[in-house]
């Protein structure tokens, strides 16, 4: 891309959609000035032993460059507070809260500020997110899917830790392993003699169907717009969310048949597609769930149809919420222990700021295994 160079003769940073494709760095201001790394450090926070010329000059160089100081970096000159981001795809679903609570806990135990942003509205995204959290602080941990890559350059080298993802792209990492998750769920309901298994799917998003290959399976498809409605007995390629896609393949291989059914995230959408695609053909005797606000949409499902859980037809969800506990019957899950995944975040996070942990590192990147939590629905 041709980009016109300024009247210093360099080309400025150019932006697409409004993001930045490579912020400056402190190291492009200290070349462009032709300065060390801690003249820059000095200048752009007016500390003595420096001439003012040069000051002016560095200045005026981040000016030209778009440079501005993190404040991680202002924090270690002016001791103030560690502040950290956090950017979550939205707080409908208790999920997000349950795992926020966690992470402000494990926070507040350092003395560190925690700024969350929820990108779940409208056309935003976790790369908007992060463009809203960079000016104000020294980190961010986030469920940003494919923009990660993105997301690291805006924070200019400030540590970025990523959740529910594996990649290389972030300093730090925490993925869940959902293949050993299916495998409890399948050996659990190979124990109860089910052979008819539904997996109740999310459909993907625009912003994150990169995660997901499409896959041939057969299905039945709930509507994008507000998860009602079903097309029952339609075969057709269909993009499955990163947890379906274990679970399909692993019931392929085990040669288990696995219908799937797809619906919006949301315990009505759960209920509207299940309640279409009972109307439509014989139940089936287990119910899989992508999550467990969804598993409560099922539940709801087999009850208006009237079928009793677990005697006709066994229900699990995903995530071990504590919602949970308060449906009737009771759901069985394959639960996280959100607490312990917020601190481990946090000592990550920790780790990259003071240099314990190098970016990128094996050591930076930390897959949770799922536990079976047997309740009365399975």
């Amino acid at each position: 891309m041709n980009r016109e160079a300024d009247a210093s003769g360099r080309a400025p940073h150019s932006s697409v959609d409004g993001v930045r494709d490579k912020r400056a760095t402190i190291l492009d201001v200290a070349a462009a000035a032709g300065v060390s790394r801690q003249t820059v450090t000095r200048a752009m926070n007016n500390m003595p032993g420096i001439k003012p010329a040069t000051r002016e000059r560095v200045q005026q160089e981040a000016r030209t460059l778009g440079y501005v100081p993190s404040r991680f970096a202002k924090g270690l000159v002016q001791g103030s507070r560690t502040s950290v981001g956090l950017s979550i795809p939205g707080l409908t679903n208790p999920y997000f809260p349950a795992f926020a609570s966690s992470v402000v806990e494990a926070a507040t135990q350092r003395g560190w500020h925690v700024v969350v942003d929820d990108y779940g509205h409208g056309e935003s995204s976790g790369l908007s997110s992060v463009q809203h959290l960079a000016p104000h602080v020294d980190a961010v941990i986030g469920y940003l899917g494919p923009h990660t890559l993105n997301a690291n350059d805006l924070l200019s080298g400030r540590p970025l830790l990523v959740l529910d993802r594996v990649s290389g792209e972030a300093g730090a990492g925490i993925s869940f392993d959902y293949p050993y998750a299916a495998s409890l769920a399948l050996d659990h309901l190979a124990l109860r003699g089910s052979s008819s298994v539904l997996y109740l799917d999310a459909i993907i998003s625009m912003t994150t169907a990169a995660d997901a290959p499409a896959v041939e399976i057969p299905l039945h498809v709930a509507p994008l717009d507000d998860g009602g409605g079903t097309d029952a007995g339609r075969s057709e390629p269909v993009q499955l969310s990163v947890r379906g896609k274990a679970f399909v393949e692993l019931a392929a291989s085990r040669g288990v048949g696995l219908e799937v059914v797809s619906a919006g995230e949301s315990a009505e959408a759960a209920f509207t597609s299940l309640s279409a695609r009972l109307a439509s053909g014989p139940c089936p005797d287990a119910v899989l769930a992508f999550n467990d606000l969804m598993a409560a949409g099922a539940l709801k499902a087999l009850s208006a149809h009237g079928v009793r859980v677990p005697q006709d037809c066994v229900v699990m969800g995903m995530d071990g919420i504590p919602l949970g506990r308060l449906l009737a019957p009771e759901l069985t899950t394959l639960s996280l222990d959100l607490r312990a995944v917020g601190r481990m975040a946090v000592d990550l996070v920790a780790g990259l700021i003071d240099g314990s942990l190098v970016p990128g590192s094996p050591e930076s990147a930390v897959t949770v295994r799922h536990e079976l939590t047997v309740r009365e629905s399975a």
